[in-house]
């Protein structure tokens, strides 16, 4: 038993100093929380807050690690993830306001904003401290980056002082915020009479505004008398939209690769990739969709997906590689992140895109040996990227900027500024030759462990007060963090369908986004054979994590 003693509450002459002992309270409430958050009750799990919790039951039975050690950890972890999830989102970021994601995001802010002023009742209405309300507004929607922007916040204006109740609040919120919103997406259902047969059908078709981005791909046959004599670079300029044109097949020819200077004659059948938002007016300007194995009728030419793996060609556009002329190929795709984007050629390359060429094999194999084409020189981590980026994040972080009306400068701190340069590196990195790839696996790596480390820290500092304020009234706020969680997504909800006409699986999508909630996520894709609440979550993720991260501080800054 005294070993047992010395091993968990830790023994200077043991453990050096304690840093080995702190060490392995933290790998033990690590590991102990994966394991909790892998159990499922009516299919919905913890997920990784449940270090938050085993954290908290360490704390609560005295089970501490080194302070010094422990706020190091925590603030690193937290970086670590924020940081690794503007890299993910980065890229799509700008793109998400685009058309029907400006939609989205409006509610999307909405959403935001009907949680700040719930917060804000209740903190008028029940005198409970803004610390405390906002770390129940951060467990209410799932959000950990506005835990740590709260909690930074406090420390900033108190010089170092931590507000354990921030936490409390958290952990004490969060089980309803996942099971609110999941309750939310099933009571929309029946309040708003969704036909789901008609929805899945119109999500499916990409009848909503807010459809999927991936390419379509259609053969036409010129109508347009028009277009008689006309070049393919002609024909660019007249359509103002973005294509491609992979193949062309005059009257009585054969197929062939085209290139600007091609042209066009009444009868022609080309084979044209574009985006479902622009595939209309294409064909409105052109002419009919026809059938055409091209497959079966060239088959001298093959089409092939090429990774792009040399670092010189991160940030090119494809207009300046000249691939038609140089290698004698046509890009006709770049696969980014999953998603099929047109091979427009103000489009610029970045390392880890996957293009489809069209070409003769010689000149695929041509191709490949221009692009890369070779894993292995991904698999290795462009840590420079991600370090430098750090460093300018927490540069950035700790530049104080006033804000009229408030009191207090406003920083971005260690959550919202490397959020904030991670998004403009994963977006304009590649511009300035900067390689920002990293891969799926590495970013998740490097997320989980940051969030693993921050929410250890966190329950570990929380664990001492956690029931003793429970027991004198904490468990009230389970009930505020349930009407933050709910009546902004109904609002919404019912702002989304009624007056904004979106599709109810790409509204739920939005509604988990909204919350930075996976769990409603993973429950609104299981409702859908669809991935319109996947796409729905996307668009509107990178803006409300930007928000809750802002409107947390914010709450702090003006009110603790």
């Amino acid at each position: 038993m005294e070993l047992l003693d010395h091993l968990l509450w830790g023994n200077e002459s043991l453990w050096g100093g304690g840093v080995a002992h702190s060490i392995l309270i933290l790998s033990l409430v690590i590991t102990g929380g994966i394991m909790l958050g892998k159990i499922k009750i009516a299919g919905i799990s913890l997920g990784v807050t449940g270090i938050l919790f085993i954290g908290i039951a360490f704390g609560h039975f005295g089970l501490n690690v080194n302070e010094h050690l422990l706020h190091f950890l925590k603030e690193f972890g937290l970086i670590l993830f924020v940081y690794s999830i503007g890299l993910q989102v980065g890229p799509g970021f700008f793109a998400s306001f685009r058309k029907g994601g400006i939609t989205l995001n409006k509610l999307a802010a909405i959403i935001v904003l009907s949680g700040v002023a719930v917060t804000l009742v209740l903190y008028y209405a029940t005198g409970l401290p803004i610390t405390t309300m906002v770390g129940i507004m951060s467990g209410a929607v799932t959000n950990t980056p506005g835990l740590g922007a709260a909690q930074q916040a406090f420390s900033d204006i108190h010089l170092g002082a931590d507000a354990d109740d921030i936490a409390t609040g958290y952990a004490v919120a969060y089980p309803l915020g996942v099971i609110g919103a999941i309750l939310t997406i099933l009571t929309l259902r029946y309040l708003l009479r969704i036909n789901t047969q008609k929805e899945e059908k119109e999500a499916s078709e990409g009848a909503d505004a807010h459809q999927n981005p991936t390419t379509v791909r259609a053969t036409l046959e010129v109508v347009n008398q028009g277009l008689e004599g006309k070049t393919i670079a002609d024909l660019h300029r007249l359509a103002t939209r973005e294509f491609v044109v992979s193949r062309i097949c005059h009257v009585n020819g054969q197929p062939e690769l085209v290139n600007a200077q091609t042209t066009l004659h009444c009868g022609d059948k080309i084979l044209v990739i574009t985006t479902q938002n622009d595939i209309e007016a294409i064909i409105a300007l052109i002419g009919n969709i026809v059938e055409m194995n091209w497959h079966d009728i060239s088959k001298d030419m093959i089409s092939r997906k090429i990774l792009i793996t040399k670092p010189e060609l991160n940030g090119k556009r494809l207009s300046e590689l000249q691939i038609r002329t140089s290698c004698g190929v046509t890009i006709t795709r770049v696969n980014r992140a999953g998603i099929d984007l047109v091979a427009a050629g103000n489009l610029s390359l970045q390392l880890g895109d996957r293009v489809t060429v069209v070409g003769p094999e010689l000149s695929v194999m041509q191709a490949e040996q221009r692009f890369g084409n070779s894993l292995k020189r991904l698999n290795h981590p462009n840590l420079i990227a991600i370090f430098t980026g750090i460093a300018l994040g927490v540069l950035l972080g700790s530049l104080s900027f006033h804000i009229p009306g408030i009191p207090q400068p406003v920083k971005l701190g260690l959550a919202g500024g490397p959020l904030i340069v991670a998004i403009l590196i994963g977006r304009y990195g590649p511009y300035y030759k900067m390689v920002t790839y990293t891969t799926m696996s590495a970013n998740l790596m490097l997320r989980e462990t940051g969030i693993s480390l921050f929410l250890a820290g966190v329950g570990l500092g929380a664990g001492e007060n956690f029931v003793p304020t429970l027991l004198n009234g904490g468990y009230i706020w389970i009930l505020y963090g349930f009407a933050i969680t709910v009546i902004p997504l109904l609002v919404a909800g019912i702002i989304g369908k009624k007056l904004y006409k979106i599709n109810y699986y790409t509204l739920i999508g939005v509604l988990a986004g909204s919350s930075t909630n996976p769990p409603a996520l993973a429950f609104s894709s299981e409702l859908t054979g669809t991935d319109a609440p996947s796409v729905g979550y996307a668009t509107v993720y990178p803006l409300t994590m930007f928000l809750r991260v802002l409107a947390a501080q914010l709450l702090i800054l003006l009110l603790a």
